[in-house]
C-alpha cells in the first residue's frame, strides 16, 4: 500500500467504493487523514461497511464543511455530460476534486529513496487502443530483463494498492482518459501515446475533449521521455508540441507502417520487422513475424511502444527480442484460445469499437468472423474497407440486425447467442481460417463486461476442442 500523504489530521471524502475507491480509503487512513465515504450503490455501501468503513452521507446538507478534498472513482463524471451532483456540490463549495492518480504521484517517492543506488521510474501508458498489451509487454519485458517492476492502474491492482517502491524499481501504469482527465498531479518518467480514435465522447464532450483528457498525461507534469504514436494527426501534434525539432531524442515517435528514419530516435514496424533508428542510423532490428502473442500490425505498433519505453530505461534490444518470443499476450485480446485441423480460435472480446474491430480484421487472412452486441454509433459502417479478409460473419447480440444491414455484400448469418456463433463458425470454418471473435460492440446486452464474454467464447471453443 502506499500511504496518502498530505492529509494527515484532514478529512477527505471519497466518492465511488469500487476497487479503487476502497483502496484509496485504506490508503488514506494508513497516511493519517480521515476519509468519509460514500457511493450511490447500496450494494457498494454495504460492502464497504463489511470491510468495517463507515459511511458518510455526501448529499447531506454541510457534507462538505471541513472536507480537504473529493477524491472520485474515475467511472463517475465530473464535468460531461453532467457532473454527478455530488461533484457539483463539490466544485460550487471550491473543495478540490481529485482521483487516487493524482493521490498516487503526490505520495510515491518516500525519504527511503534517498538510500536507493538508482531511483525508482514510473511509466504511463494512454491512447485509445493497445493499452492493456503495450502495459502488459513493458512489463514482462522488466521482469525477463530482472528489473523489479510493479503493474497497476487500469490493468492489475489500484495504484494505491502497490507496495512502496524497491531500489531501481519501475511502475508500469496504464491510463484511462477518465484518469488522466481529472488527476492533478501527474509526473511519469516515461508516458506512452498509442493512438487516438473515437471513443468515450460523451464523456469528454467530443473528439477535441477526448484528446485532451489524453494530452494532459504529457503536459502536466512533463515526461523525461515521451513515447508518441503517429499514426494519427493528434500523435504528430502532440510530438511536435514535446520536441524543440526532428532531432529532439526526448520524444521518440513510433509507427505500425511508416518509415521514420528522419528524428533523433524513433521505432517504426512495416512488414512485420521493428526497427530503431537514432541520429539517421539504423541501430536495431527485431522479426515479429514469429512472435505469437503480438499478432496483426496493431500488436506491431504496442511492441514499438514498448520497446521505445523499454529501451527508454536502458534494456538492450536482445533482451526485449527475448522477451517478445516469451510473451503469451492478455486474455480477451489477440488471444489463441487453440486450434483444430488447421483453424486457429482468437478471442479479442476487447475490440469493443470499431477502430479496434478493423486492426483485428486486419490481422489474419481469412476469417470466421463473431461480431456484435450493445452497438456503438454508427454501427460497423466504417468497418467496410475491412471485410476483404471475412469469409462470413457470424452476428450476436441486440445489434446483430443492424450489423447485417451494414455488411454489404459479406457474407453472414444472424445467430443472436455466441453459443451458436461459435458452433455455426467452428462447423463452417476451413483450414487455414481464423474464428475471430472481434464484437465491435460493447457486450452489456448480454455480458456484464467484455471479460465475461470473451470467457463465454472461450469455454465453448475449449468445449469444441476437448471433443
Amino acid at each position: 500500500m502506499i500511504p496518502v500523504k498530505g492529509y494527515a489530521g484532514a478529512k477527505v471524502a471519497v466518492l465511488g467504493l469500487g476497487r479503487s475507491g476502497l483502496a484509496t480509503a485504506r490508503a488514506l487512513i494508513a497516511g493519517g487523514a480521515t476519509p468519509l465515504l460514500w457511493d450511490d450503490s447500496p450494494e457498494s455501501r454495504a460492502k464497504a461497511e463489511a470491510e468495517g468503513f463507515t459511511l458518510t452521507d455526501l448529499s447531506r446538507a454541510g457534507a462538505f464543511e471541513d472536507v480537504a478534498c473529493l477524491i472520485t472513482s474515475p467511472g463517475i463524471p465530473h464535468l460531461y455530460p453532467v457532473p454527478n451532483p455530488l461533484i457539483a456540490r463539490a466544485l460550487q463549495a471550491g473543495v478540490p476534486v481529485d482521483n487516487d492518480i493524482g493521490l498516487f504521484f503526490r505520495s510515491f517517492a518516500t525519504a527511503d529513496w534517498d538510500n536507493f543506488e538508482t531511483m525508482p521510474r514510473v511509466v504511463c501508458v494512454t491512447g485509445s487502443n493497445g493499452k492493456s498489451t503495450t502495459t502488459a509487454l513493458i512489463r514482462h519485458i522488466l521482469d525477463v530483463a530482472g528489473r523489479p517492476v510493479q503493474m497497476a492502474g487500469n490493468i492489475g491492482k489500484g495504484v494505491l494498492s502497490i507496495e512502496p517502491a524497491q531500489d531501481g524499481e519501475v511502475v508500469v501504469l496504464e491510463l484511462s482518459s477518465y484518469q488522466t482527465d481529472l488527476a492533478r498531479a501527474l509526473t511519469p518518467d516515461v508516458a506512452v501515446f498509442t493512438n487516438l480514435s473515437p471513443d468515450h465522447l460523451d464523456r469528454h464532450n467530443g473528439m477535441g475533449g477526448y484528446f485532451a483528457a489524453k494530452r494532459r498525461l504529457f503536459s502536466e507534469g512533463g515526461p523525461d521521455r515521451a513515447v508518441i504514436g503517429v499514426d494519427e494527426v493528434e500523435g504528430q501534434f502532440l510530438a511536435n508540441q514535446l520536441s524543440m525539432g526532428p532531432q529532439d531524442d526526448r520524444v521518440i515517435r513510433i509507427s505500425s507502417g511508416q518509415k521514420l528514419d528522419q528524428f533523433g530516435w524513433s521505432v517504426f514496424a512495416r512488414k512485420g520487422f521493428l526497427s530503431e533508428w537514432r541520429k539517421g542510423r539504423q541501430v536495431a532490428s527485431i522479426d515479429l513475424r514469429g512472435v505469437a502473442g503480438l499478432p496483426g500490425a496493431h500488436n506491431h505498433q504496442n511492441a514499438c511502444a514498448a520497446y521505445a519505453a523499454v529501451r527508454a530505461l536502458g534494456i538492450a534490444p536482445k533482451l526485449i527480442e527475448g522477451a517478445f518470443q516469451s510473451f503469451a499476450g492478455l486474455p480477451h485480446r489477440s488471444q489463441l484460445v487453440g486450434e483444430r485441423e488447421g483453424v486457429r480460435f482468437i478471442n479479442d472480446s476487447k475490440a469493443t469499437n470499431v477502430d479496434s474491430a478493423a486492426k483485428a480484421l486486419q490481422a489474419f487472412p481469412a476469417i470466421r468472423w463473431i461480431a456484435g452486441g450493445m452497438g456503438k454509433d454508427g454501427g460497423i459502417a466504417a468497418l467496410q474497407p475491412h471485410l476483404g479478409p471475412v469469409v462470413k460473419a457470424y452476428l450476436i447480440g441486440h445489434s446483430a440486425r443492424d450489423f447485417a444491414l451494414q455488411l454489404g455484400q459479406t457474407p453472414h448469418e444472424i445467430c443472436e447467442t455466441m453459443e451458436r456463433a461459435v458452433a455455426r463458425a467452428a462447423e463452417e470454418a476451413q483450414p487455414g481460417e481464423v474464428v475471430l471473435l472481434a464484437p465491435a460492440a460493447a457486450s452489456f446486452d448480454q455480458y456484464p463486461n467484455f471479460e465475461k464474454r470473451g470467457e463465454d467464447f472461450v469455454e465453448r471453443v475449449r468445449g469444441l476442442l476437448a471433443v
